[in-house]
């Protein structure tokens, strides 16, 4: 089930002409700074119109997104009466695509309203809400109930709204408060005055909004671990309601055929037994197998969720030097793939359709690269299926927040501990398990990366060891960027332009989780007039030359013991440019090809010492 470089490309994405590019600029014209061509190809009846949560899908469901009322009102106003005007969701309040363009003071909230009807066929079901994410603090009405109060901007929550329902149409009221930098919430790179590589704040509903029939009992969650070593998927699906006498049925698929069908009760996870002959997932070949998990109580039908599973491990041995390596499926692998900041000129932290958000994956993959750290932000649900599918491995950063902390990455002992509040320090390590019990099913992410240069750092090794016990299956970067505390499993420095590796030991893994940097401002393709970047270039061809001379310099660090190394970045990001692209998507900074050939030499090349001497 491999994806030929370039195939998704090929069939799913536009073609960029000119045209587009006159298109979006009389759009730029007339009120947004910069615009993807996707801008002017949204639709607006039914945006983002896809499933929004593929690992556990039903075939019912009904989209939210689209145009709601919105006001902003004082922090403890009372719902408003009239409102100002109309936002579209899933766009959040700062951005253009939202239509509203503005920021949000840190006492003020935002106000949602919209309606909705119940189809007739879905009568006598269970209703549940659900949202993907919303920056930060949401309160839901239904008909006037209060049903919940969510904190947390890189979460999805959901609501069972059955009993708030009314026989009629249906009033849903959404209130937002979010203090950006004025709070200590996990926040990423948002600040309310963007400069160098701090960006637009997020205020409101950023992912989708929808709803879903299921009955009195149903899958609440589905969860796939691999037994790698033993041939063994243990699916666990996790129902809501009295479960105790129903069956759960696990069809598992391999390019349209059924493998094999196995039965289990609802409470226990259930094993599929490959006996040594299954499919592995890697970036080079992602096998993944389809499930189709049933629910029964005896012969009745009470939910089907479609899902998928990799078989795949992360795990450590040791080169032939005695030092402490990353293997994939029990087999050496070199991670090094771009910086990924997940920001949008036009949607901000929303991709403006599905077809751009695979846009940026797929551009990874045919640069050559084998891994993406997905930098202080947390994507919605189709983005991690999409490097499931594409094969991409995944660094999934904790985003940032409480305050920033400078760090000299040459004195990584040095910095010292954010003093967080208990209130702080609870909401991190709530939103923590949030985000790992979110993302757990993903079959792509190898790596939860806890605190970056010491922003809001607290208690390392506590956290770091909490996190290992937690989901043993994938590697913990405790400090990326120094203040290492030696947490974790890995020791990751930053260092600009060039790779280096600050730090060392034969106990953690070496990476460097931020290099490069290379700048180049490409006129009629930048946020402004005011531009920064590590080390700028004033021509593309200094620009691709420097990237080769950098990333030659990891081969060489491979005799030292690196296993990973992430160049700094995808993409331009407002006044930021240190992308592969620019910040609207249009234009490659580098031939394509050349980074391939780049990026696929710094995967595979080897030495004597990277070779395995033993697994641990």
């Amino acid at each position: 089930m491999s994806i030929m470089r370039g195939q998704l490309l090929r069939e799913q994405f536009f073609t960029y002409n000119p045209e587009t590019e006159q298109q979006t600029t009389r759009a730029s014209i007339s009120g947004g700074r910069l615009l993807t061509p996707w801008a002017n190809r949204i639709d607006k009846e039914n945006v983002l119109g896809e499933y929004p949560r593929p690992i556990m899908e039903r075939s019912e469901w009904q989209n939210l997104n689209g145009y709601w009322d919105y006001a902003i009102c004082d922090s403890d106003a009372v719902a408003p009466t009239e409102y100002d005007g109309k936002i579209l969701v899933p766009f959040c309040l700062e951005s253009y695509l939202s239509g509203v363009k503005q920021s949000l003071d840190s006492n003020q909230s935002l106000w949602y309203r919209r309606t909705f009807t119940v189809p007739e066929k879905w009568l006598g079901k269970r209703l549940i809400l659900h949202f993907g994410a919303v920056d930060w603090r949401a309160d839901v009405w239904v008909n006037n109930h209060h049903l919940t109060c969510h904190e947390g901007g890189y979460t999805s929550f959901s609501i069972d709204i059955t009993d708030a329902l009314c026989d009629s149409v249906q009033e849903l009221v959404v209130r937002v408060w979010d203090p950006t930098d004025d709070g200590f919430q996990l926040r990423g790179k948002q600040v309310k005055e963007p400069r160098t590589i701090y960006y637009t704040s997020v205020t409101g509903i950023w992912q989708t909004v929808w709803i879903e029939p299921v009955n009195d009992i149903h899958f609440s969650r589905v969860v796939s671990t691999p037994d790698f070593d033993n041939g063994i998927l243990r699916v666990f699906a996790a129902t809501t309601g009295e479960a105790d006498d129903c069956t759960v049925n696990v069809n598992v698929m391999y390019d349209d055929e059924l493998v094999t069908s196995v039965s289990g009760t609802a409470s226990d996870s259930i094993a599929i037994d490959f006996h040594d002959d299954f499919y592995t997932w890697t970036p080079e070949n992602p096998n993944l197998y389809d499930l189709r998990i049933e629910l029964m109580r005896g012969e009745d039908t009470l939910d089907v969720v479609q899902s998928y599973a990799a078989m795949r491990k992360y795990s450590f041995g040791k080169d032939r030097s005695g030092r402490k390596i990353m293997l994939l499926n029990n087999t050496p692998v070199f991670m090094y793939g771009p910086l990924d900041q997940g920001y949008w000129p036009d949607g901000l932290y929303t991709a403006p359709t599905d077809s751009a958000l695979l846009f940026d994956i797929q551009k990874i993959k045919d640069c050559g690269f084998n891994m993406v750290r997905k930098h202080l932000k947390v994507e919605p649900a189709r983005w991690y299926t999409y490097c499931d599918r594409i094969g991409l491995i995944v660094w999934q950063d904790i985003p940032s927040g409480d305050s920033a902390i400078a760090v000299d990455n040459h004195l990584p002992t040095k910095v010292p501990y954010n003093l967080r509040s208990e209130e702080s320090a609870q909401d991190y390590m709530n939103e923590l398990k949030d985000i790992i019990d979110q993302l757990n099913p993903y079959p792509c992410i190898s790596t939860w990366v806890l605190f970056n240069e010491g922003v809001g750092q607290f208690n390392t090794k506590e956290i770091a060891r909490w996190t290992k016990e937690y989901d043993p299956t994938r590697y913990v970067n405790a400090a990326s960027g120094g203040n290492y505390h030696y947490a974790g499993d890995i020791l990751d420095s930053h260092h600009y332009p060039s790779p280096f590796i600050c730090v060392s030991s034969r106990n953690y893994v070496l990476a460097i989780g931020e290099f490069g940097g290379l700048g180049y401002a490409a006129a009629g393709h930048t946020w402004g007039n005011s531009f920064w970047s590590y080390q700028n270039y004033g021509s593309l061809s200094q620009l691709q030359k420097y990237y080769e001379i950098y990333t030659s310099y990891l081969y060489a660090l491979k005799y030292q013991g690196l296993c990973a190394a992430v160049y700094t970045q995808l993409t331009d990001v407002e006044s930021e440019i240190n992308g592969i692209m620019t910040y609207d998507r249009k234009k490659m900074k580098m031939d394509e090809d050349v980074l391939f050939r780049i990026n696929q030499f710094v995967i595979n090349s080897s030495s004597e010492q990277i070779e395995l001497a033993e697994m641990q």
